[in-house]
């Protein structure tokens, strides 16, 4: 019989034979990009191929069921461990550490100390290897081991460094620079030291950081105050908010240059938030003065906009891309919009200055993080309601999951 390729994500194995450990590990790859390349003849029924961005496709019949037995063992040796079947979700908290909540218990059972002060931005590596956290105080970016909570590494960053991003082994993180005379620099253009004091109008910078490595490898200019970042469907190009000149801007992935400028004043000021859309087609920005989303095809051109609640900043679509979710910061709402005609499905009251937020893996419920209020205010995320409200001191910031979930700050 040939050999097939599994590739393990969001799955279920079902056979005439119950293998609970195999289904409870694959399930535990999503969002993964490990891919484990076995010949394996498993079931009594037709085996499948597993693709985590592709829909089952049938293989040929007849397996070994020991064979399967044996590939859920080697899979056990391969995947990081964490509680509940439901995964971890991972706060950043600005006066504190990051708290991991079990979505299983819905519990805080862990705070990670991060070894610096003012730890804001906040993501993971696809495999969940690592933890990334952006420390404004301390000026750096925490590597950390994800499975045992252990600080790897703190890499030096800058002044203020608060959004991350992370695509692959590399961290992108914003911060603030800082000038000794002379002509700022255009965006787009290399840097080549960092100076020591700071000048708020000068544009900002985006470190990308080598995770295996712990180092900085180049950075990027980007606008006054760089407030969110994304990055296009083919990964050749990041999209940034610039909060203080009111635009977007995009830029070569490969070299930092400066592609477009996206003026948002004659449709809202302080554009913060941004994401794409599953389907790679359609961009979303929140501008915060303006209360409103503006919508960008995939030519960074604007298509039109919607309003808003008050101040909003977090923004995602969920997984189907069918429904487009902002944190309306002042408005303390979550708000619920159509994905295609923009028209509003939802206001869900939130708390005090809740800016991001993540679905749980299961895509089940929504937990956003609520800075002020402290604490995680958890909604069904099919009936749109509040469920749960979880006491998070310390002023929470920004929130990711393990499986990797869609979010403000992330996405699988």
């Amino acid at each position: 019989m040939p050999a097939h390729l599994i590739r393990t994500s969001m799955l279920r194995i079902r056979s005439q034979q119950k293998l609970a450990p195999l289904e409870t590990l694959l399930h535990r790859f999503q969002g993964s990009e490990l891919a484990v390349n076995v010949p394996i003849h498993c079931a009594p029924r037709a085996p499948v191929v597993f693709d985590w961005r592709d829909k089952m496709k049938m293989a040929p019949k007849n397996m070994n069921l020991l064979v399967c037995t044996l590939f859920s063992m080697a899979l056990l040796s391969l995947v990081p461990v964490h509680a509940g079947e439901r995964g971890l979700a991972y706060i950043s908290s600005q006066d504190g550490g990051v708290n991991v909540l079990d979505l299983e218990r819905m519990e805080i059972t862990q705070t990670i100390d991060v070894g610096a002060k003012g730890p804001r931005g906040i993501g993971l590596t696809a495999d969940g290897k690592f933890l990334v956290v952006a420390n404004k105080d301390g000026g750096n970016l925490s590597i950390i081991e994800r499975s045992s909570g252990k600080l790897i590494k703190q890499v030096k960053i800058g002044k203020n460094p608060e959004f991350v991003r992370v695509m692959g082994d590399k961290a992108f993180v914003t911060y603030e620079p800082s000038s000794k005379g002379g002509p700022p620099p255009k965006p787009g253009e290399a840097v080549t030291k960092v100076e020591d004091d700071d000048d708020d109008n000068i544009p900002a910078r985006i470190a990308i950081v080598d995770l295996k490595r712990g180092k900085v490898l180049r950075e990027v200019i980007s606008g006054p105050e760089t407030e969110g970042i994304e990055f296009s469907a083919d990964r050749k190009q990041m999209i940034v908010t610039n909060e203080a000149d009111h635009t977007i801007t995009v830029h070569s992935l490969k070299n930092g240059k400066l592609l477009k400028t996206l003026p948002t004043s004659k449709f809202g000021d302080r554009p913060r938030g941004i994401k794409i859309s599953p389907d790679g087609k359609t961009y979303v920005a929140t501008l915060e003065f303006g209360n409103k989303v503006l919508v960008m095809n995939d030519r960074f051109e604007p298509v039109t906009t919607f309003a808003t609640g008050k101040t909003p900043y977090g923004i995602s679509f969920d997984r189907s891309g069918q429904r487009i979710f902002v944190a309306a910061s002042r408005e303390k709402m979550l708000q619920v919009f159509d994905a295609k005609s923009f028209e509003k499905i939802k206001d869900i009251p939130t708390g005090d200055r809740c800016w991001h937020f993540t679905f749980t893996p299961d895509n089940q419920q929504i937990l956003l993080a609520c800075g002020k209020s402290d604490e995680i205010v958890v909604i069904d995320a099919n009936k749109l309601e509040v469920t749960q409200r979880i006491a998070n001191k310390g002023m929470p910031w920004g929130i990711v999951t393990y499986p990797k979930a869609f979010g403000s700050l992330d996405q699988p």
